[in-house]
């Protein structure tokens, strides 16, 4: 008895440290799953998993039910901003962080830190690496909204090739007066300030978003 509890404790202890080590990177930057939110995340699944180990001879199910739970936890870190959707890695970073957890309760204790470290390498250095190459290259989705017969898609199409950006044209209605648009564009960060700017100042552009 004394040995299994000295276990547990060490593997709630270990669970405790490598979900910090993945939630402060998240709390650095200020994300909605953030420091103790995923160490109780990653802290909860090794639990779990621990008492599946005593309780039951099936542990599959509560396995299975940790990951279900998971998913709606990761589900709630998904934001729509317009025509952006964020908060993918964060739900990434929860669904790895109950991964971890896990394999801290059934004792894989190399494989949770190895697993932890590449997650925290990922997040930093290949996210340096992405920002890096975003100034290069960029894919957004607009929607514009224009005045009908005051502005035009050959107007909108020729200020696009004169910014430099590459596009294709998604989908359109009409409401109204107004006739909306919705674009996938492709250019440089530089090449869309130089477009927002335009859009801004256009009088007949009623309104975008992206």
């Amino acid at each position: 008895m004394q040995h299994f509890f000295c276990a547990d404790t060490f593997k709630i202890a270990l669970a405790f440290a490598l979900g910090a080590i993945l939630g402060i990177e998240r709390q650095y930057k200020n994300k909605p799953a953030g420091f103790r939110t995923v160490i109780m995340i990653t802290l909860g699944a090794c639990l779990f998993t621990i008492m599946s180990s005593h309780i039951t001879a099936n542990p599959d199910r509560i396995a299975a039910n940790i990951i279900t739970g998971i998913g709606f936890i990761g589900a709630g870190v998904i934001f729509k901003e317009g025509l952006k959707v964020s908060g993918m890695t964060t739900a990434a970073t929860i669904w790895i962080a109950a991964a971890v957890g896990m394999s801290v309760g059934y004792g894989s204790y190399f494989l949770a830190t190895g697993v932890t470290l590449i997650v925290l390498c990922t997040l930093i250095v290949l996210g340096k690496l992405e920002n890096y190459s975003e100034r290069f290259h960029q894919v957004k989705f607009y929607k514009i909204t224009f005045v009908a017969g005051q502005c035009s898609f050959e107007e909108l199409q020729d200020k696009f090739t004169e910014f430099r950006i590459e596009y294709s044209k998604d989908s359109e209605s009409k409401s109204s007066n107004e006739i909306i648009v919705f674009y996938k564009l492709s250019a440089t960060q530089k090449e869309f300030d130089e477009l927002n700017k335009y859009l801004m100042k256009k009088e007949t552009i009623s309104g975008f978003e992206m």
